[in-house]
């Protein structure tokens, strides 16, 4: 693997056509390890004047927020400075150029900036369910697993198992085990062929880690944020939805929420960041965990204009499907309400399609957008542009994360996001009537 991201970085510099395997804004772990397993495997099974080229789709200078992609590299001796960000080639230019070739992996949307790019997607690898039903002219391999490097370790074990190395197995062996959580069959995100691929890899590789000792390394290096700053720890694994002139941020916070709300000088900084990136609203959704590695969710609300505050409270603490059982919290500061969340099941990639629905509700009672932020003679139509180069929105729809997200992003899949078995039947019980009407109490009470 190494060899082969060292001739990548050279590939560059040439007047080649390039296949590039591009992962999800996201790119978290799952996103970058399965662009960089696949195009190796690429790399080695095609015979092309093409070159194969894993991209990760984020800048070289957001890489430190996430940690658990900077030291699983380390781990498994990968140096930083062959990997590709998206900000060293310029796709755009490739495609003008006739000389680009897309392969999407661990998403299937591209985003808004980069519609033009659909003309040179070839395939897609990827496992969420599917946003777009249209017919496309490229194959689309789409499963429901936990992970998307699950998928890739299929591709390589039934077309070239030969080729795979210790290095890549220990990438894609650690990925799949740090986004099914272990394989915890009592959390239920590892699917079976997840289990199985897990296990055909230690048996291909027996020196690989124990799966304890990968998941409780990753896990820990992925909820690092000490030494981030506020902005830092919000972008990490944030996805935003943009609906109708109204911007929201969904940001996962890696630790206890009263914790993040104590932060010196916190309020000014939200206000700085959702004027800077032109949002009309931030919702901070934590998680950290108890000793007996019992997931706690708390959630806040950070929304300078009221109306569109009470929109976003009053679906979140409204909702039944699926129940975030909230219980509102003291706040000092007008424009934040701040929540625990007593279903810690419901993760961002639950609450994206209740936060666009309100967004939609909202947008058709206003006429016109919630807040302006004060941008110095930037327009919202520019504003929209910057932050789509950014890489952080989903408009018009939701993320292809989730997870992703999703992303997954949180962003980020493997500990904020749910099993995608998870699916079953709403369960009524003498609890969730309660529940039920404690909501509606709430919901009425704010009105």
């Amino acid at each position: 693997m190494e060899d082969y991201l060292q001739g990548c970085r050279a590939a560059l510099q040439e007047s080649r056509p390039l296949h590039v395997v591009l992962g999800n804004e996201a790119c978290d772990l799952d996103s970058t390890v399965s662009a960089l397993a696949l195009a190796f495997y690429l790399a080695k099974t095609t015979e092309t004047e093409e070159i194969f080229v894993p991209i990760l789709n984020i800048q070289r200078s957001e890489l430190p927020l996430r940690a658990d992609i900077v030291f699983f590299l380390q781990k498994v001796n990968i140096p930083e400075s062959l990997l590709i960000f998206r900000d060293e080639a310029d796709l755009h230019a490739l495609h003008q150029a006739g000389q680009l070739t897309l392969t999407l992996v661990d998403h299937h949307v591209l985003p808004k900036a980069d519609a033009a790019l659909e003309e040179a997607v070839a395939e897609v690898l990827d496992h969420r369910p599917v946003e777009q039903k249209a017919h496309v002219p490229y194959p689309m391999c789409v499963e429901l697993v936990g992970s998307c490097a699950t998928l890739v370790t299929e591709r390589i074990l039934q077309g070239a198992p030969e080729i795979l190395d210790q290095q890549t197995a220990a990438l894609l062996h650690g990925t799949i085990i740090l986004d099914c959580v272990n394989m915890d069959p009592r959390v239920g995100k590892a699917t079976p062929k997840d289990s199985r691929y897990v296990e055909k890899l230690e048996g291909l590789f027996p020196d690989l880690p124990k799966r304890k000792d990968i998941f409780d390394f990753l896990q820990k290096a992925k909820f690092d944020v000490s030494g981030l700053t506020t902005e830092q720890m919000l972008r990490k694994d944030q996805k935003t939805i943009f609906k109708q002139g109204t911007k929201v941020a969904i940001s996962v916070i890696y630790m206890d929420l009263e914790a993040f709300l104590q932060r010196p000088g916190l309020m000014a900084e939200l206000h700085t960041f959702c004027q800077a990136h032109g949002y009309d609203a931030l919702i901070a959704m934590t998680i950290c965990y108890t000793p007996h590695s019992e997931p706690v969710r708390q959630l806040a609300v950070f929304c300078p204009p009221a109306a569109l505050q009470a929109t976003i409270c009053r679906a979140l603490e409204s909702s039944h499907a699926p129940a975030l059982r909230l219980t509102p919290l003291p706040s000092t500061h007008p424009y934040l309400q701040a929540y625990l969340q007593g279903n810690a099941q419901v993760s961002r990639k639950k609450v994206l399609p209740l936060l666009q629905e309100a967004l939609s509700a909202h947008s058709d009672s206003v006429n016109v957008p919630c807040w302006q932020p004060e941008t110095g003679g930037v327009s919202r139509e520019q504003m929209d542009k910057e932050l789509d180069k950014a890489g952080h929105s989903l408009a018009p729809g939701l993320s292809q994360d989730e997870e992703e997200p999703s992303l997954p992003p949180t962003p980020m899949n493997s500990l904020v996001d749910e099993c995608p078995l998870d699916q079953g039947l709403l369960k009524l019980s003498a609890d969730a009537i309660f529940e039920k009407c404690c909501q509606i109490s709430l919901s009425q009470a704010k009105k």
